[in-house]
């Protein structure tokens, strides 16, 4: 019945804000097009505000797992028109309070003794109440100041119930509409499924805000919470409460004599590093989750809280994209093209000139400008929305590495309008290059995969002669089979001479290793000659290995 009830309610809505003219009525089959064009929401007039609008209010009014899911999708600009995901931007999270009886409720039963003995002070009226949980301010028994956080009571079960049908209707979307198959509706819907429910675990942000403190431990750049994990559980989450004036508060900020360059310029270098150094980044930058500690105005330091949704790339994600990204400020449209198509995103046989020209088509206009009038996230926008043309199918990684940069890049733009993100990047992502191409990198990825290729190559002869067997034994030898079977040979072959060079190779670069000067910050300049010399014969013995 409280199902029949949730659906009745949503179709109401439906109603109301005649969200029927979103669908692509007219690519529907005959009979859901026919149901479609006599459906009784007809019978309500079309409200007078654009469509941005109508489905705010429509999800606004649906409740907290609705506006959550409006909140992701507004930074999905890959899937909505501009003026549609600012309007969803708008979304306020912040949802009626639930009673303060059930919050303790909550708590006692998490944690298993009454908030009186838990806490030596318990504020029942809530700091801040979002879509899934409220917070509420205490004191430890130390006299330590935290925040409570607290899920919603209930929340999961009508989390269940409002994702199966937003589901059902991605699913056909998926299948009726016309871009449903290149814009993935059931996966967008999948992404909005995990993290709702990483939210929904509050040891999991916990975790989250450890590594992030760990990350940035000690560093003028930012400050994260610290967690009490006695007082952590799957429900409720206790963190040092922190101090700080909201980073969106420009005049109070200017007030206290903060030097609004230096501050925008430090969240410029919080998001590379984050993106680049740590492959570990905060994904919720927005306003309400960022303070700033003024103690010092001329080094202001930012202070983050809500840990529950981080984004990560893979090694070969963040090389692509730095990559990309400095081919973008040389103006070499042909290695922009070129990375696309090496790294997956846009199909392998998309026409190189082609892509090539529509990338300059849309980057010349943009590069005529100043470096300080050009929008670091909306470029990535534009750019992507031309690689549509080419295909490109969704990267979810993408779209929330370019979400938190719009997230980034309009905060330092609202703190210091004249901030020139471009040049503040550009140096940081040569560094990291050049220390990943580099000596160092390549040192440092020989002393992370040694110990594994030394583990496995008493077993690759092994293998191959297993693999052989298994053919042999499979039946008749075709001509296919045969010459399998041969290259199979010749590759035992070559890895048994591979690895026995590899071997002595890896011998001597671990050598070479132990002669550097582990303890210094310029350790290639201490690095012994004859340390060198029989670097360069192993890798000369990796090479030779190889053929």
């Amino acid at each position: 019945m409280t199902r029949l009830r949730r659906l009745f309610r949503i179709a109401w809505v439906f109603c109301r804000y005649r969200l029927d003219t979103f669908l692509p009525i007219a690519e529907l089959p005959a009979p859901l097009k026919l149901f479609f064009l006599l459906a009784p929401w007809h019978l309500f007039p079309q409200p007078k505000l654009d469509h941005g609008d109508r489905l705010r209010l429509a999800l606004e009014e649906l409740g907290p797992v609705f506006v959550k899911f409006g909140q992701i999708l507004s930074t999905r600009r890959d899937l909505l028109p501009d003026d549609m995901a600012q309007s969803l931007k708008n979304l306020q999270d912040r949802v009626p309070p639930f009673p303060s009886a059930q919050a303790r409720g909550i708590i006692e039963e998490s944690l298993g003794a009454p908030v009186s003995e838990l806490f030596a002070e318990f504020s029942p009226d809530p700091l801040a109440s979002a879509s899934v949980a409220q917070v509420h301010a205490a004191t430890l028994p130390n006299g330590q100041k935290v925040v409570v956080k607290v899920l919603r009571p209930g929340i999961e079960r009508v989390i269940r119930q409002d994702l199966a049908l937003m589901y059902l209707m991605a699913g056909l979307l998926e299948k009726y509409w016309s871009e449903g198959k290149r814009l993935h509706p059931v996966e967008v819907v999948a992404d909005y499924d995990a993290t709702i429910h990483d939210e929904l675990d509050l040891q999991r942000e916990a975790a989250n805000a450890s590594q992030l403190r760990r990350n940035f431990e000690n560093s003028s750049l930012i400050y994260i919470p610290f967690i009490d994990w006695d007082y952590t559980r799957k429900s409720v989450l206790v963190m040092e409460r922190i101090h700080g004036i909201p980073i969106a508060d420009t005049d109070a900020l200017k007030s206290a004599g903060v030097d609004m360059k230096v501050l925008a310029e430090k969240g410029v270098e919080i998001f590379f590093t984050q993106v680049f150094r740590d492959s570990f980044f905060h994904a919720d930058m927005h306003p309400g989750n960022i303070f700033v500690d003024t103690s010092n105005p001329a080094d202001p330091r930012y202070i983050a809280i809500d840990f529950g949704i981080v984004g990560t790339l893979a090694p070969d994600d963040q090389s692509y994209l730095a990559r990309n990204l400095l081919a973008f400020f040389r103006r070499d449209y042909r290695q922009v093209a070129q990375l696309h198509i090496q790294s997956g995103w846009v199909p392998p046989d998309t026409p190189v000139n082609q892509f090539e020209a529509a990338i300059r088509t849309v980057c010349e206009p943009i590069f005529e400008k100043p470096l300080k009038d050009i929008s670091f996230g909306h470029f990535l926008l534009r750019l992507f929305q031309t690689a549509r043309r080419f295909n490109m199918e969704v990267q979810p990684q993408l779209v929330l590495l370019q979400k938190t940069l719009l997230n980034v890049e309009g905060l330092g733009r609202q703190l210091y309008p004249d901030l020139d993100l471009w040049s503040t990047a550009q140096p940081y992502l040569e560094t990291w290059m050049r220390k990943r191409i580099g000596p160092s990198g390549l040192l440092k990825s020989l002393q992370s995969h040694l110990p594994s290729w030394l583990e496995q190559s008493p077993e690759m002869p092994q293998l191959v002669h297993d693999a052989l067997l298994q053919l042999r034994q499979a039946g008749p030898t075709e001509p296919q089979n045969r010459a399998t079977l041969e290259l199979l040979r010749e590759q035992q072959v070559r890895t048994e001479r591979r690895w026995r060079r590899g071997t002595v190779a890896a011998l001597l670069i671990a050598a070479g290793l132990a002669g550097t000067h582990p303890d210094s910050q310029q350790w290639l300049q201490t690095v012994p000659t004859w340390s060198w010399a029989l670097f360069a014969v192993a890798c000369g013995l990796v090479l030779r290995g190889g053929r």
